[in-house]
């Protein structure tokens, strides 16, 4: 008898012959050994006056008061909730009134909310993929796309991140099918090549998804997004985003032809076999919809803060990438010199997210920022002359993080933050 240490607290017995358990042993003895002390991800918890930069809750509206009343008038008016699967429940107005009204908002045919914007992804790819339909994804698009495309067990080929050119050889290659793209990059902080991937599809016969989840409530007049502020609803078919970024909740949900959403209701497997979204839950993203297509000023100070960091970071000597919104990438390489950069952050009262394999590519870890509309300029200032400590005494010319100039290009003060 050899022991199979799946509970590291009570171990169990189990027949040495068994190569189901012993596999699977190996892969848990893998994980920590690799990660003796913990997961890289991993941080201490915020205290108080640290400053921090890890939640998508980008325009602040988690604690907002409207969204919180809106919801609770809704949970307590609620005498039972619809606790079945979506497709039972199609005689909830509250649910689909919200659905057309986002549709509106998208400047699309119809919509149809999800359990959450992995399941909308993954969904969305099992139904319009399959073995004769070949699916192209930006190497740095959401997983849930790659989750999808495995489900509907279609060709998968990943083309150079924002490179419509590559794009274009590769489905030379392969010939036409799906496209799927981020609108803006959780990681990178770039927006993608809209009119380029446009192109390309409609000179291969291909089609393109978007999604719009770090877009939604930060892009556009009424934070409407890439593609709807750029008026090419026409050329993409279908967007997709998740609710739980700038609308602060855990739902998903796709635009498109109202024939489409008809379809998908009833053959995504995802869709078909996860729960409904609660009562007060659409009441919550009704509310928060009419707060978001208001939030022009509250956007401008979103915008003006990140590119304030940006600026102070470039300045103190940092290299962002392409970054050109909220999302703002220190990338250290290696998991072991991003826990290092993580901790010395950490130090100085600055809590950011690290990223690494899957999220990543390998040795392309990374501490991200996300800024949000509330930061004044003194944090700001904080935040970039930490940062300044944590480059001089880390520094290394190895790591992509550290490779922007060092002169002084545009010194904080220099640049003018919205948030007074």
């Amino acid at each position: 008898m050899s022991v199979i240490r799946l509970s590291a607290s009570r171990p169990s017995t189990a027949a040495a012959s068994s190569p189901v358990l012993a596999s699977l042993e190996k892969r848990i003895d893998g994980y920590f050994h690799n990660y003796p002390d913990g997961h890289v991800t991993c941080g201490r918890a915020p205290r108080a006056g640290d400053i921090e930069l890890a939640s998508n809750d980008y325009l602040v509206l988690a604690g907002d008061r409207r969204i919180v009343e809106a919801q609770s008038k809704a949970l307590q008016a609620s005498e039972a909730g619809p606790y079945m699967s979506g497709v039972f429940i199609q005689y909830l107005s509250t649910q689909r009134t919200l659905e057309r009204r986002f549709a509106t908002f998208f400047g699309y045919e119809d919509a149809v909310l999800c359990q959450s914007g992995f399941v909308a992804n993954e969904g969305l790819m099992q139904a319009i993929a399959g073995p004769d339909i070949p699916v192209y994804l930006d190497m740095y698009v959401h997983a849930s796309m790659e989750q999808g495309v495995r489900a509907a067990g279609a060709p998968l080929h990943r083309f150079r991140h924002n490179r419509p050119e590559h794009l274009r050889l590769m489905i030379g290659r392969h010939g036409p099918g799906v496209v799927a793209v981020d609108s803006l990059y959780s990681t990178g902080g770039d927006f993608c090549d809209l009119e380029g991937l446009i192109a390309v599809c409609e000179e291969t016969g291909s089609i393109l998804v978007v999604d719009e989840s770090h877009a939604v409530a930060t892009t556009g007049a009424r934070g409407e997004g890439l593609v709807a502020s750029r008026g090419l609803q026409d050329k993409v078919p279908f967007i997709t985003f998740s609710l739980s970024k700038g609308f602060v909740g855990r739902a998903g949900l796709i635009a498109a032809s109202s024939r489409f959403v008809e379809y998908f209701r009833y053959e995504s497997r995802p869709a078909i076999f996860s729960s409904a979204i609660l009562p007060w839950e659409v009441t919550r993203f009704a509310k928060t919809l009419d707060i978001i297509e208001r939030a022009g000023p509250v956007r401008e100070r979103l915008h003006a803060n990140a590119a304030y960091l940006r600026a102070g970071l470039v300045a103190a000597g940092y290299d962002i990438g392409e970054s050109v919104s909220q999302i703002i990438p220190l990338v250290a390489g290696t998991e072991a010199n991003t826990a290092r950069l993580a901790k010395a952050l950490e130090d100085e009262g600055i809590i950011g997210s690290v990223f690494c394999a899957p999220a990543t590519p390998k040795n392309r870890a990374m501490v991200r920022f996300c800024v949000n509309q509330a930061l004044n300029q003194a944090a700001l200032d904080r935040v970039i002359e930490a940062c300044a400590r944590v480059r001089e005494n880390l520094f290394d010319p190895s790591w992509p993080c550290f490779r922007g100039t060092e002169d002084r290009v545009a010194p904080p003060s220099q640049v003018t933050a919205a948030a007074g």
